[in-house]
């Protein structure tokens, strides 16, 4: 019997559910969108309704229903969630509120105020724990920031003032377990919904930058993985949990006892793209075909030359914490500018400002790679992969598959229903490398020229941006 696995990737922008084999290939899947963040005063930013539970269910029916194999032969989920969102669950596995979005202000606030019917504290993932099987489990490695977790022991700190740091009482939050232990078994009132047959294992994996790292097979000190999502990032890995600095923080890794180092970021990066393709396409008015309008706007800026006739965009379209003030900006525009040149001035600005902060992880961290990969749905762009190779001057080798976080859910899987021994046995059966993409000597040439003038920038705009923040936002 070949062994399948289920890997459910709980994304910013939508939920996907893929079938997977033990060799990595994918065999059917499912994809459903979330809906708008609903926005509100103070930085206020939530999933509405039951929206992550929902999607997923769609997904995986979708995923099932184009699986032409026997669902009995899915041995195992691999279930990977949003990191940093904050749910409140009831005795009944249900939400008192909806779900706060890692964009919301109050996560990274103490918990107050709490609902009497709150029985539960957890992440995206622990309240989908909670929905597929009925267990009160998350994985280790999807808590950080304010939430009580000590890194060292990857368990709740039972410090008092830990609790008292994070509003958050030891009894509300969930057991912890490592990537690839046992969640529980998928109930029979969740299989009703899913289409998930009943009692198939689930299996923790971490936090969905972690699963995304493992899926493209990032465990070489020597790699760089950028990640091109709606949070974009710089990551490399390490076995020492070392001290954070202003060039990069620390985040638990999908293989337990490893450590993901990540650079600064742009909070809503290929969010910005998904804007702008909407604002020129006129989607706000009518519907468009977003693939055909991604084609030719990708097609048309192949044709800009870099440096876009002067245009520099800063992708700041949500403020970084640090500089709560700071907007995205699209600066020296005049008439000779159209839709292309726009689109593209976007794409230079991400890759910009990621060869900015990834070089800042590297020197903080004494390391220079020597080889970087990219994920993530930006990836699939080729333009996009061309700008980053050209950008940072250096070969930048796509996923080999489109959802690497999808994949290293299943490698989670794989590892903790005994498919393989350990995550280097599964690693080396399950990924494969994809395109590489070499930087134009000539195009390369001008981007440090650019780059002189872009990593300077907001030293102009910030003052700017600290002053119009009286004006009503």
């Amino acid at each position: 019997m070949t062994a399948y696995f289920l890997a459910v990737d709980g994304g910013s922008q939508s939920a996907k559910v893929s079938v997977i084999d033990a060799v990595g290939t994918v065999h059917a899947s499912g994809q459903a969108a979330l809906q708008p963040y609903e926005l509100g005063p103070d930085g206020r930013a939530v999933h509405p309704g039951d929206d992550l539970w929902d999607t997923l269910a769609e997904a995986s029916r979708q995923a099932l229903a184009s699986f032409a194999g026997d669902p009995g032969d899915i041995v195992a989920v691999g279930l990977c969630g949003i990191r940093f969102c904050r749910a409140m669950v009831d005795a009944s596995g249900h939400l008192t509120e909806p779900v706060l979005s890692w964009m919301d202000a109050r996560v990274s606030l103490p918990v107050t105020g709490l609902d009497p019917e709150v029985a539960t504290l957890a992440s995206a993932g622990g309240y989908l724990t909670i929905r597929l099987t009925g267990n009160r489990r998350d994985s280790a490695a999807s808590y950080l920031g304010m939430w009580p977790i000590d890194p060292e022991t990857r368990q709740w700190s039972t410090e008092p003032a830990e609790a008292e740091r994070t509003g958050m009482p030891l009894e509300l939050l969930p057991d912890l377990v490592d990537p690839g232990e046992l969640l529980g078994l998928v109930s029979a009132e969740a299989s009703e919904e899913t289409n998930i047959p009943a009692g198939v294992p689930v299996y923790a994996t971490a936090n969905d930058k972690a699963v995304e790292a493992l899926g493209c097979g990032l465990v070489d000190p020597g790699t760089v993985l950028l990640s091109l999502g709606t949070y974009i990032a710089s990551m490399t890995v390490g076995d020492e949990l070392t001290c954070e600095n202003d060039g990069y923080w620390v985040n638990a890794a999908a293989i337990p006892g490893r450590h993901l180092y990540e650079s600064g970021g742009i909070r809503r990066g290929m969010w910005t793209v998904t804007w702008l393709t909407n604002l020129v396409s006129g989607a706000e008015l009518a519907p468009v075909d977003q693939s055909a309008a991604r084609d030719w706007l990708n097609a048309g800026a192949r044709a800009v030359p870099p440096g876009c006739g002067g245009l520099m965009t800063i992708p700041d379209w949500l403020a970084p914490g640090h500089a709560p003030h700071r907007r995205g900006a699209i600066i020296g525009l005049d008439g000779s500018h159209g839709a292309h040149h726009l689109y593209r001035s976007v794409l230079e600005g991400i890759a910009l400002s990621m060869r900015v902060h990834t070089e800042t992880m590297e020197s903080a961290l004494g390391r220079s790679p020597r080889r970087m990969l990219a994920s993530g749905g930006g990836s699939q762009s080729d333009l996009m992969m061309q700008i980053l190779a050209d950008v940072f001057g250096r070969p930048v080798e796509r996923a080999g598959v489109s959802d690497a976080a999808g994949l290293g859910s299943a490698i989670c899987a794989a590892v903790g229903s005994g498919t393989y021994a350990t995550f280097e046995d599964a690693l080396e059966a399950m990924v494969r490398g994809g395109q590489v993409f070499e930087p134009d000597p000539e195009a390369q040439r001008q981007y440090e020229r650019i780059l002189d003038v872009y990593s300077g920038l907001t030293e102009f705009t910030d003052p700017m941006f600290e002053r119009t923040a009286v004006l009503g936002r």
